[in-house]
């Protein structure tokens, strides 16, 4: 099998986002046991198959990878054989799998392969020229367990709902319920009607070279896609109301105050704490052997026991002088890293080497995502006596870590929550005096 500079492979900008978890468990897998299935490209060192062991190879420092290449005529027959390599991975959320099964759909028909009623693979004009013979949608669906009314909900969520209301769902609870996302793309088929309507005149008249038609159809046409995005939207809010609803703590403006009783929530196996996080109430009901602590520099920093609680404590800042925080502090300090106007002091008891390769992402989200992924694995424990933005809260959540958050500002705690909720579909749990750890 040939081994190919990494460098060279081209990935396409309309790849699935990578899975940090699986990445992480493949590199396990490689640093173990090497690379057990090579990746496959092109001629071109295009990719097709293989994203998740192309980017382990690369956090992992190594230059070359095996490769399966594979030829074909053209970029469509790639783009097909990468759209069925992804159809076959069972993580695809039910939003991502029905844009893959429409993206397939067309290309199908532009390569004269689109199916007819009473077509198969064998009777599909033009197959021939395609080996092995391309599987209709329908065929290739049943083979990984998908029935024909799957499919057929598939194509519809993906064509009808418009492009602004899919973007809001990516991301949350909705982009995997299909009865949901079919509520939405059903909530505009009133005007599904006009809209194809409008559309064939358009190309008619745009066909016989009449201007005025042309312009008329064309506001028809806008008239009718805003109508539809409005009908939608308000189906949106509709579904996510009643999740938001059901939140018994309500968002507030300031800080919580001293004499406030402090709250914790159970969110799945995260725990979250409203309250003072320098506190021994806080403290104490924290595990004493966390993977890892981040926490954000302030004037009113008193968290120097995290060192006490987590192997490796990472201090992120917008500016100052990490030195002189440490000279403050007993914590150790390792190693600092800059990502654009982030800095991230780390500390740990023990001394731990600095990542071997560049780092190359891109904003505190982004931060959070390489941390965990360099310093936990799946089922460590995570604390945060910050919530920000529930960067943390929601990483944890999507790399399968056990996150124990706290902050003394209830809104962003409430921020945190819905964020949470909205990612998973789940309702947090207000509990009193449970024990974290």
């Amino acid at each position: 099998m040939p081994k190919i500079t990494i460098v060279q492979i081209h990935v396409g900008v309309n790849r699935r986002p990578v899975k940090e978890e699986k990445v992480n468990q493949l590199k396990e897998s490689i640093i173990a046991n090497g690379l057990l299935n090579p990746i496959t490209i092109d001629r071109q060192f295009n990719l097709i198959a293989g994203l998740h062991r192309l980017t382990a190879y690369k956090q992992l420092g190594l230059k070359e990878i095996e490769c399966h290449i594979v030829e074909y005529e053209n970029h469509e027959q790639a783009r097909l054989a990468e759209i069925d390599e992804n159809l076959i991975r069972n993580e695809l959320e039910a939003l991502e799998r029905a844009e893959l099964w429409l993206e397939r759909d067309r290309l199908l028909t532009h390569m004269g392969l689109k199916a007819k009623p009473g077509d198969n693979q064998y009777t599909l004009g033009g197959s021939e020229t395609v080996s092995p013979p391309v599987k209709t949608n329908l065929e290739f669906a049943q083979e990984i367990g998908y029935s024909k009314r799957t499919l057929q909900h598939g194509k519809q969520i993906a064509k009808d709902i418009v492009p602004e209301v899919k973007q809001m769902i990516k991301g949350t609870a909705i982009a995997n319920s299909p009865t949901k996302l079919l509520q939405v793309a059903r909530a505009g088929s009133s005007v599904k009607t006009v809209l194809e309507q409008a559309q064939k005149s358009l190309e008619a008249a745009q066909e016989r070279g009449e201007v005025a038609e042309i312009e008329k159809q064309k506001q028809i046409l806008e008239q009718a896609e805003a109508q539809q995005k409005e009908l939608q939207l308000i189906a949106l809010k509709k579904i996510m109301a009643p999740q938001e609803a059901k939140l018994t703590i309500a968002p507030v403006s300031t800080a919580t105050k001293e004499s406030e009783p402090n709250q914790e929530w159970v969110l799945g196996r995260h725990r979250v704490y409203s309250g003072d996080t320098t506190s021994g109430e806080f403290i104490n009901i924290l595990p004493k052997h966390a993977a890892l602590a981040l926490a954000t520099l302030s004037s009113t920093w008193n968290h120097d026991y995290l060192i006490e609680k987590a192997r490796v404590v990472a201090v992120l800042r917008s500016q100052g002088y990490i030195y002189q925080f440490c000279r403050q502090q007993r914590m150790n300090f390792q190693y600092e890293f800059v990502v654009g106007n982030i800095y991230v002091g780390i500390f740990a008891q023990k001394s731990i080497p600095q990542p071997p390769i560049p780092i190359q992402v891109e904003g505190v989200e982004g931060i959070v995502n390489y941390l965990l992924h360099l310093y936990t694995s799946p089922n460590d424990m995570v604390i945060a006596p910050f919530m920000g933005q529930g960067e943390i809260l929601a990483t944890c959540e999507i790399m399968g870590r056990i996150g124990l958050i706290g902050d003394r500002n209830r809104e962003f705690v409430h921020r945190g929550l819905i964020r949470w909720q909205n990612l998973t579909g789940k309702q947090p749990q207000l509990v009193s005096h449970l024990k974290m750890g």
